[in-house]
């Protein structure tokens, strides 16, 4: 997955796995983008700037400008489970902290890191793709929804009290029956 994706949207901008030289940056954006939803829960927070451990765990994508000098988004994309695996069932891919620079946002970054989620998890034979979000997150919401991730409500789950997830998946084939 090391080759670079250009989206075909008003882009001006590439996805690449992250260099370990932007760890720092990515925290920052994580922070910056979920502290309206996570404000005061300082567990959480560490979580989103553990960047190392994401991308040693998982695959730490990154969205930049076309030169290189601006960091403008990032998802981490869970294909096979591990660690950080925490709704897929077998033959799932998921996807979690997606984040955008709030000065990035209407530029299509969000749409750009799923649609790569989407486009390699197609491309390793996965069944779908899964993730979770807080019911505050609408904008994310809009964007899945956009996309074709449907909600699952069965799927909903607590990682803390007072914490609740909404799940969205999106199936990418229907198994066979038998």
């Amino acid at each position: 997955m090391a080759a670079r994706y250009r989206p075909a949207i008003r882009a001006p901008f590439d996805i690449r796995p992250a260099d370990p030289a932007e760890f720092a940056a990515v925290a920052d954006l994580c922070e910056a983008a979920y502290t309206p939803f996570v404000a005061g829960d300082s567990e959480y927070i560490a979580v989103l700037r553990d960047v190392p451990r994401r991308a040693a765990e998982a695959e730490l994508l990154v969205a930049v400008t076309a030169d290189g000098g601006k960091l403008l988004g990032t998802v981490t994309f869970v294909p096979d489970g591990g660690s950080l695996g925490e709704i897929a069932g077998a033959g799932e891919a998921e996807f979690r902290m997606l984040a955008v620079d709030p000065a990035a946002h209407g530029r299509g970054v969000g749409m750009a890191l799923l649609r790569r989620v989407l486009d390699e998890s197609r491309r390793r034979g996965k069944e779908g793709v899964v993730c979770s979000s807080q019911s505050e997150m609408r904008a994310a919401h809009r964007l899945y929804e956009r996309l074709g991730f449907r909600r699952v409500p069965e799927r909903d789950w607590s990682p803390a009290p007072g914490v609740e997830l909404r799940a969205f998946a999106i199936p990418f084939r229907r198994a066979a029956a038998g």
